[in-house]
């Protein structure tokens, strides 16, 4: 889907991370997304009566929706919006809000992502997915994506003649960043050995390259560009592409709808490949790593050995928070979670794990899984004013 060059008017003002969790207690999934939503506007000193927009991605937040959320935070949007698109819905919420801005319908525009899952939620969640997981694939037991993500990436690695090392290379890599996010549930640092040797889960995929399900929730605050309380660190859309159901299913999966789009995303922005500081990948399985950044033209000559290379030396700096792998996957929040990352890189915040000089950074989502491989993908490009 083409967008207009234009994405002056609106700027990113804050972003937030409640610190995910493996199985917290006493945690509601309205309650974690009220505590980003409240840190969200704490850190720029707002007050519910300034949020006019509100935009809510969320898994278990039902039967409650955005409009449910609003009263208990005690929000009066004029525009509000809720996404179901799963690991795409943060950018999703993101091209909305910058719209809603840039057309004056909202000044204050807060996008808040998260989920908790109680014991048999997330069984629950996999077996009835869509209509196409109830119908097709439960009655199979295929007990949820990884499965479907073990057949990718079997084909993965025979079209690329890759083995589980170079997998294994990104996760035991995505570990390393882990250690310096206080935030990230996995720190304990992780070797190849420790991967080869794990167990496996679906063949080829071992514990390591299947996402941790934790409980958290993510917030960004989009405003417009003139508002009185935008603070000193402030970040701007420069690109924003997306393109969801572009195969119908009939391909192999190989390939997002990333690879169509990401020459205008790249022509808009003024930037390529080679000239972002950070990179945010959604990670949800280390071969989907690869491939979106092979979608998005950082593997021009088809060397993904390479590309791997540079991924565990750190030339790339792919998913510093640690990314899901080692971060957790807090259901809806990993929409959201790289691009909280990206803003903390670009605002200087990251701590020990911070890129020095980091000015723009790029993000894809991918998300919403049929009966073989996932249906939406949307990146976008970002820069420090």
């Amino acid at each position: 889907m083409s967008q207009p060059k234009n994405f002056d008017g609106a700027v990113i003002a804050a972003g937030v991370e409640i610190a995910y969790r493996r199985r917290p207690e006493g945690v509601t999934t309205g309650g974690l997304l009220v505590q980003a939503v409240t840190q969200a506007l704490a850190q720029l000193d707002l007050r519910p009566s300034d949020i006019d927009g509100l935009g809510v991605a969320s898994f278990t937040l039902a039967p409650d929706h955005a409009i449910d959320l609003a009263w208990r935070l005690g929000l009066s949007p004029r525009w509000s919006m809720d996404d179901c698109h799963g690991g795409a819905s943060g950018i999703n919420l993101l091209q909305h809000a910058v719209r809603a801005v840039q057309a004056g319908d909202a000044s204050v525009v807060v996008l808040v992502a998260g989920d908790h899952f109680g014991p048999g939620d997330f069984a629950t969640l996999t077996e009835n997915y869509n209509t196409t997981t109830r119908q097709y694939l439960r009655p199979l037991n295929f007990s949820g994506p990884n499965a479907v993500f073990a057949m990718l990436t079997a084909r993965h690695m025979q079209r690329h003649e890759l083995c589980r090392s170079d997998y294994g290379a990104i996760a035991v890599a995505q570990r390393g960043w882990a250690s310096d996010n206080p935030d990230a549930v996995y720190r304990t640092p992780l070797t190849l050995d420790d991967y080869l040797g794990a167990p496996t889960v679906a063949e080829p995929l071992c514990r390591f390259d299947c996402v941790p399900v934790v409980s958290g929730a993510n917030a960004l605050v989009v405003m417009a560009a003139d508002h009185r309380r935008n603070p000193s660190k402030r970040i701007r859309v420069t690109a924003l592409q997306a393109q969801h159901n572009p195969d119908h299913q009939q391909a192999d999966g190989l390939t997002t709808g990333l690879a169509r789009v990401a020459g205008q995303l790249w022509s808009t922005a003024g930037l390529g490949p080679g000239n972002v500081d950070v990179v945010s990948v959604y990670d949800d399985y280390p071969a989907m790593v690869l491939i979106q950044l092979a979608d998005l033209g950082f593997a021009p000559s088809g060397d993904l050995r390479g590309l791997v290379e540079r991924i565990a030396s750190r030339k790339l700096a792919v998913n510093t928070s640690g990314g899901q792998l080692s971060a957790g996957q807090a259901g809806a929040a990993g929409g959201m979670h790289g691009l909280v990352e990206a803003i903390r890189q670009l605002r200087g915040e990251a701590g020990g794990r911070q890129i020095e000089g980091a000015r723009s950074a790029v993000i894809s989502g991918y998300g919403m899984v049929e009966y073989r491989y996932g249906m939406c993908a949307n990146a976008v490009v970002m820069e420090r004013i």
